[in-house]
């Protein structure tokens, strides 16, 4: 499944992943936003990895911000983006 969404004067996030048991699995998240450290990214990733695939936008992103180190910098997007991204591909299929 493919997601996109772009953050009203922000930048593009793309969120691949496939369903399997009523869950996300293999998911990947890219687009043009920086973050810091890189190894957010990671962190970002996993917190989706195995979420419910009826999770919420607002349930998938506070799980992106619970795995989120305080000192990690999003710039151009936000957990709410990555969030509604997910559920964009989810709806879609």
């Amino acid at each position: 499944m493919h997601g996109e969404y772009k953050t009203p004067g922000g930048k593009l996030v793309v969120a691949d992943f496939t369903v399997s048991g009523g869950t996300l699995r293999g998911v990947t998240i890219s687009g043009d936003f920086f973050l810091y450290p890189d190894e957010a990214l990671g962190d970002i990733v996993a917190a989706l990895e195995g979420a419910p695939s009826a999770a919420s936008e607002d349930e998938l992103a506070a799980r992106v911000r619970a795995a989120l180190d305080p000192g990690a910098t999003l710039l151009g997007f936000s957990p709410e983006a990555v969030g509604r991204a997910v559920r964009r591909g989810l709806e879609a299929a």
